[in-house]
């Protein structure tokens, strides 16, 4: 590893010497990126907390910019804290200081975009409510129907296990929170409908930070949490945050939500992209021992690789933020980079370093690295730069002049030079399971005859004629339970129903490629 990174990195400072004219050192050889250089995912998160997409004439110094770095891929901040920068989405308009309507950020962006060869993927933020002490002015933020003026189940705030919701003026979604979820995967699909875009790129998809220890989270104590983690588990105690069978039930949440998410795009555009931003705290899983015991599964709940081993994660874009010049963080970068490229299977991972954090030298260094491939051959799907605004550690939120001069000299650095990492243009990777696919999915509901939703019920699908190995799962708090990526064929979906509920327990579906097939079940009834 120490070797590798020696080697990448004389040849970073080689490719930026002849980018940038430092003297004395010559051209480097670029590391391949793939077997088909063609294809390489490349592009800057856009956040909309700083300039970028407030106006029109952001938006074509946007593309401008892209265009100079060779990029193919705008993640351009959409819902931010449950506000649109966009007017036809099921979140409503944002109150930053864009300009007024008809003006449509995300519109103008698309049309800007697509018009120059760019994709654009809607960066919505998942878990992260509101983070202002003024609230939102809009009646149907979600913040003003369910944050601290609603009780019960109408009350969709996270909660520490000390009682705590807010931290500062930052609150939270819970994703044990049934109406929540179906809220986040109507919204993200509202996006989808209304909008050109190309994809969806998830932020926040965890559990909140704040927590006391990095083995396990102390969020997710709320009323409602609680309540259903008792009736899943029959346990009556208010369980420990460093309780295993309570952190793999939060887990759960969360995977329930992205499969929710994933499908329910699906359904209105079966070509969109499903991203995330996938957390890469501190040491990867060859210092800690293993993916479960990283702080990314243990402490903030998001279990990434195995939403990509389960197909329903297309690419994991790694917030792979880390400095390179602390020879720690340079080691953690390194240890996240070797498993970004060795865990993809069937789908993407994309290296995202901070070039807020870094020098352009460093970065350089980062870009190589993120693209070189491993022992075992493999090698990432692309990189994507945090971020836009920021484009090295030398003017952080500084004279918005000093940034445009660093992320012009950050694009040359990549484009200039015979052997430039991003010397030619190139192609965002296919999805070939999305693009030619040969699998199907299944979905249902079940509920009882009161219109109540029946949770927890395990469900099994089980090939009949055709189709791949059988697969169960757990409804989740609204009754829903989807599969994913099952080959053609006649399944039999079986339920196991608990005591004291009665109804048919088995349902026959077909399942063909590339569309959701249903399992429609009759309201349930209790015995008396």
């Amino acid at each position: 590893m120490i070797r590798r990174r020696l080697t990448v990195g004389l040849a970073a400072c080689a490719l930026l010497a002849s980018s940038v004219g430092v003297a004395g050192v010559g051209p480097a050889t670029a590391a391949p990126a793939g077997d088909d250089p063609a294809q390489q995912w490349r592009g800057y998160w856009v956040d909309a907390f700083n300039e970028g997409i407030y106006q029109p004439a952001e938006v074509t110094k946007l593309v401008e910019d892209a265009l100079d770095l060779n990029a193919n891929v705008l993640i351009v901040q959409t819902a931010r804290r449950y506000d649109c920068f966009c007017n036809r989405a099921l979140y409503p308009r944002t109150d930053a200081g864009i300009d007024p309507a008809p003006y449509d950020p995300l519109d103008e962006v698309i049309t800007q975009a697509h018009a120059a060869g760019l994709e654009v993927h809607a960066w919505v933020n998942v878990n992260t409510l509101w983070n202002q002490a003024t609230p939102p002015s809009s009646p149907e933020h979600v913040f003003n129907q369910h944050g601290p003026d609603a009780a019960g189940a109408d009350r969709w705030l996270n909660q520490r296990v000390d009682g705590e919701e807010f931290m500062g003026d930052n609150v939270y979604i819970d994703p044990a929170n049934p109406a929540a979820v179906n809220y986040i995967v109507e919204a993200v699909q509202s996006i989808v409908r209304e909008y050109d875009v190309d994809g969806v790129n998830l932020d926040y998809v965890r559990y909140p930070d704040f927590n006391s220890s990095t083995e396990y989270s102390d969020w997710g104590y709320s009323e409602v949490s609680i309540s259903r983690f008792q009736q899943a588990t029959g346990r009556s105690d208010i369980p420990e945050p460093s309780d295993a069978e309570f952190s793999d039930w939060r887990r759960d949440q969360m995977t329930n939500l992205v499969r929710k998410i994933y499908l329910g795009m699906w359904e209105v555009d079966p070509q969109a992209r499903l991203s995330m931003d996938a957390v890469t705290y501190a040491y990867g899983p060859q210092t800690m021992g293993s993916w479960e015991q990283t702080r990314p599964y243990a402490e903030v709940l998001q279990d990434w690789k195995g939403w990509l081993d389960g197909g329903f994660m297309d690419t994991a874009v790694a917030m792979n933020y880390k400095r390179n010049w602390m020879p720690e963080q340079a080691q953690m970068y390194d240890e996240w980079s070797e498993v970004l490229a060795d865990w993809q299977g069937d789908r993407q991972t994309v290296n995202g370093p901070a070039l807020y954090l870094n020098s352009i030298e460093d970065s350089v260094v980062q870009a190589e690295l993120a693209l070189t491939p491993t022992d075992a051959g493999n090698t990432v799907a692309g990189w994507a730069g945090y971020s836009y605004a920021n484009p090295s550690m030398e003017y952080v939120d500084g004279p918005i002049e000093s940034r445009d001069a660093e992320r012009e000299a950050l694009a040359a650095a990549l484009t200039s030079g015979d052997d430039a990492l991003f010397g030619e243009p190139a192609a965002v990777p296919e999805m070939p399971w999305k693009a030619d696919p040969t699998e199907g999915h299944v979905v249902g509901e079940l509920t009882l005859r009161d219109g109540s939703p029946l949770a927890n019920v395990a469900v099994t699908l089980s090939p009949i004629v055709g189709g791949g190995e059988p697969q169960t799962l757990r409804t989740d708090g609204d009754g829903w339970f989807g599969f994913v990526h099952a080959e053609p064929g006649r399944y039999l979906v079986t339920l196991d129903l608990p005591n004291g509920v009665v109804g048919p327990p088995l349902r026959v579906v077909n399942v063909t490629a590339g569309e959701i097939a249903e399992a429609q079940f009759r309201p349930l009834q209790t015995r008396p």
